[in-house]
């Protein structure tokens, strides 16, 4: 089956506000982009040419270029869920046959649980969801067909993505994964980072940089 994979981007230079504490700006950046990276290593390894960015900063899309992975362009930052609906309608336009999305600061997923993923739904109709650490997000989502419903996304979107699922009378799957599950937001995350992706660039970027530990009290 074919399927379309996206990955929607806001900006690096204004990433991961909540990081503060211990990231000073360049490194917020720096960290935002490996994390981008490590998102497309995974995907590029599951569905080859099959993953697309869904972006407006002139940043991001120099970084996918570089990779030879498509953006589809926004005119303006108008959120996750737009940039997300944009992808969806792109993908049905497309002929896909599914529509996956993950966000670009899960660093720790890997192209197995990629795979995993889009064997769990099989060659059904339906949808499968992967829900954040917390509970409350949603991490990964795979429609098909990709319009089967729409996505919004904001906590707790897990919780309302299943009951808008529900309403339209399917089944939603449900699937628990580490790597994936792990959305990089606080710096209480970061140890998970360390824990779940040694060999990430993310990881290796806090490791030259000694956090979590060593750094700013």
């Amino acid at each position: 089956m074919t399927t379309f994979a996206a990955v929607p981007v806001k900006d690096l230079i204004n990433a991961k506000q909540r990081l503060m504490p211990v990231l000073s700006p360049a490194e917020r950046r720096a960290l935002a982009e490996a994390m981008l990276e490590d998102v497309l290593d995974a995907l590029g390894a599951a569905l080859p040419a099959s993953v697309c960015v869904v972006t407006a900063d002139a940043d991001v899309i120099e970084l996918a270029r570089c990779r030879n992975i498509p953006c589809l362009i926004e005119d303006q930052n108008r959120g996750h869920s737009e940039a997300v609906a944009f992808a969806q309608q792109r993908a049905r336009e497309s002929g896909a046959e599914r529509f996956l999305t993950v966000p670009g600061d899960v660093p720790c997923v890997t192209a197995s649980e990629v795979l995993a993923l889009l064997r769990a739904l099989g060659r059904e109709q339906g949808v499968a969801f992967v829900p954040s650490v917390s509970g409350f997000g949603t991490n990964g989502a795979l429609l098909a067909p990709p319009d089967i419903m729409p996505l919004k996304f904001g906590e707790p979107s897990f919780d309302n993505h299943l009951a808008a699922a529900r309403q339209r009378a399917l089944s939603p799957l449900v699937l628990e994964l580490s790597g994936l599950g792990l959305d990089i937001d606080a710096p209480e995350d970061l140890p998970l980072l360390l824990e779940r992706g040694p060999s990430t660039r993310s990881a290796a970027l806090l490791a030259r940089w000694g956090v979590p530990r060593g750094r700013r009290s």
